[in-house]
């Protein structure tokens, strides 16, 4: 009042008279004066015991040492220091007593009445507790006992039109409220739609804890940050549950990836029972049905859109269920938590298909299994992605039911990056085998023991890295691409081994005996690297059928037969460019292979005129 009164005394004329200077200075004296008198006074009326700040000692274990001893005073007294109750107490007590009791479980508050003294507020820690958060209630239920305790003995006081408690509420809720929020509000979200029904009773609590800071008046309006939090419980679980997802399906996709599962034509997701689709939704399904009726007489067979048998990673099959389990938590939800739950599958795939063929590069590239594994694990995804909007579009609201839920989009970009990956450790097969082939020489002068000791150690290589690939590929890959991989390697081996000997000038006798034991050798044992399944007995039939996976296979064969053959049974089996020879080589081939496999005579000029 005094210092209105000299402040409303400047705006005058005689604002420049000494006495004016004089009072404003007395009053600034006494005024700092008062202050320093309150500050000893709230010292001795409000005892705070803080814990040390040194020590290694658990954050828990100081806090339980914290308590605050309220003395009682004279009306007279509480009202000359609710002047002095501002900024630093209420800060002291937010970080010492309120925002510990929010943040660990297992502390609690005890409240002692000490005869002639005062009350005593102290934090203790419960050693049976284990449990990592507090639930809301018991969180509302510690700071309403100390708000209460500090109401009833200390801020139950006016200070012109406000109370104390409605100072302090002002100093500390905004702080108080984002604390609860975060470290309480923000786990007790439930993780499972089903759940959300239940937590009706955390905003009931919310709303009555605030309900008491108002009658305490500590809070003043109708809603706050707090309530607002806990009422918009839908949206905050769309969101965790969608960031839970995401980091579940990172955990999966940075997982090892050689723990598979064996996938077969009958096995199918395993999907849950939805509720009926609305009345509106099933008039367009029976439409869509009967036009298709209408257009298709013939129905597709019942292998249709189905997997081959092969093996995928688990972690896979895994990531599939967690899609499935979020696109039900969308079924029955709201239409913003559908749709965030809707998307958050969908990036699911994204996130597979850019985190996966980054984290795992060099094992894919170093290990053949794992390369087949990631190419039936995309084929996996890419089958399901086809159909996956399609289970679940009529049980969405709108806009999804009416053709946003789809992944049909992504099926090309899986099946392209599946197929990228094998054909980039088939070029590393290839480049090893033609590396292999490299050392035999050219096949050429077979006669030195040297030259062909190389030669067949590089043909053993290769026959042995071929059944080495049938090794880890076995029981993998479905068959049909099992056969065409190892087709495609055998075909670029013996494409080599044609090569070099079509650029042969010249052939002895005994370097055409030594190229058809290699040859030959090649012939028995590659059909025997088509074992794409386990039992012995069922691969027969894959290494009968050798001449389907491998183009130049009946080529090979036919040279094979020409290294050994004499001038008359090359032009028989030539036939006037109708035979078998004629079939796999031109005539300027196999007019090169006579030069090179007899010598200059007339027998020779004879049979190359034959050959046109």
């Amino acid at each position: 009042l005094a210092r209105d009164n000299v402040d409303s005394l400047k705006s005058w004329k005689i604002s420049q008279l000494p006495l004016l200077s004089a009072i404003n200075s007395e009053l600034t004296v006494q005024r700092e004066n008062l202050i320093y008198h309150l500050g000893d006074e709230w010292k001795r009326l409000v005892i705070w015991t803080l814990p040390s700040s040194k020590g290694k000692t658990s954050s828990e274990n100081l806090l339980k040492m914290c308590q605050m001893l309220i003395q009682y005073f004279t009306n007279y007294s509480r009202n000359l220091l609710s002047l002095g109750f501002c900024c630093c107490p209420g800060q002291v007590l937010l970080k010492n007593m309120l925002k510990p009791l929010v943040m660990y479980a297992s502390l609690s508050v005890r409240v002692t009445e000490q005869q002639d003294e005062g009350t005593i507020l102290a934090l203790q820690c419960l050693e049976e507790s284990h449990e990592e958060r507090s639930a809301p209630s018991q969180v509302y239920s510690k700071l309403l006992l100390v708000l209460k305790t500090l109401h009833s003995h200390l801020l139950d006081v006016s200070i012109g039109d406000k109370k104390l408690s409605a100072i302090l509420g002002e100093l500390i809720w905004e702080e108080l409220s984002r604390c609860i929020i975060h470290e309480c509000l923000v786990h007790s979200i439930p993780t499972n739609s089903s759940q959300l029904e239940k937590y009706n009773t955390v905003i009931k609590e919310t709303e009555d804890f605030e309900k008491s800071l108002k009658e305490m008046e500590y809070l003043h309006g109708d809603s706050t940050d707090l309530l607002k939090y806990a009422r918009d419980v839908n949206c905050h679980f769309a969101s965790k549950k969608c960031k839970d997802v995401i980091v579940a399906a990172r955990k999966l996709m940075t997982s090892k990836m050689h723990n598979t599962v064996k996938i077969t034509p009958e096995s199918k997701l395993r999907l849950p029972k939805l509720p009926a689709p609305s009345s509106e939704v099933k008039v367009k399904q029976d439409i869509v049905k009967e036009e298709a009726m209408m257009e298709n007489s013939k129905q597709l067979s019942a292998w249709s859109l189905r997997l081959p048998a092969c093996r995928i990673s688990e972690s896979v099959q895994q990531l599939m269920e967690l899609a499935l389990n979020t696109l039900c938590e969308a079924v029955g939800s709201s239409t913003q938590c559908a749709l965030q739950l809707f998307f958050t599958v969908r990036n699911i795939f994204q996130l597979f298909y850019d985190v996966v063929p980054t984290y795992h590069k060099e094992n894919l590239l170093k290990f053949p299994h794992l390369a087949a594994i990631q190419h039936n694990n995309c084929m996996y995804l890419a089958h399901h992605l086809l159909t996956l909007g399609h289970h679940f579009r009529s049980h969405l609201p709108n806009p999804l039911s009416d053709g946003v839920a789809t992944f049909v989009d992504m099926v090309p970009g899986f099946r392209k990056l599946g197929a990228q990956c094998f054909l980039t450790q088939l070029n590393v097969q290839r480049a090893e085998l033609l590396e292999r082939l490299s050392t035999a020489h050219n096949f050429c002068n077979l006669d030195d023991e040297d030259n062909y000791i190389a030669a067949s150690k590089a043909v053993r290589q290769v026959i042995h890295q071929l059944k080495q690939l049938g090794t880890v590929w076995q029981d993998v890959l479905p068959v049909g691409i099992y056969c065409k991989a190892m087709g495609n390697l055998l075909n670029t081996a013996i494409t080599e081994v044609i090569a070099k000997i079509m650029m042969l000038e010249d052939i002895s006798s005994e370097d055409g005996e030594h190229l058809h034991t290699l040859c030959q050798t090649i012939i028995e044992e590659g059909p025997l690297v088509f074992i794409p399944l386990a039992e012995e007995h069922k691969n027969r039939k894959y290494q009968e059928e050798v001449p389907l996976y491998v183009k130049k296979w009946s080529t090979f064969k036919e040279l094979v037969i020409v290294l050994r053959a004499n001038l008359q049974e090359i032009v028989d089996r030539w036939a006037d460019s109708k035979g078998p020879l004629a079939v796999e080589f031109s005539s300027s081939e196999v007019k090169s292979l006579i030069r090179a496999l007899f010598q200059n005579t007339e027998r020779r000029a004879v049979a190359l005129t034959k050959i046109k």
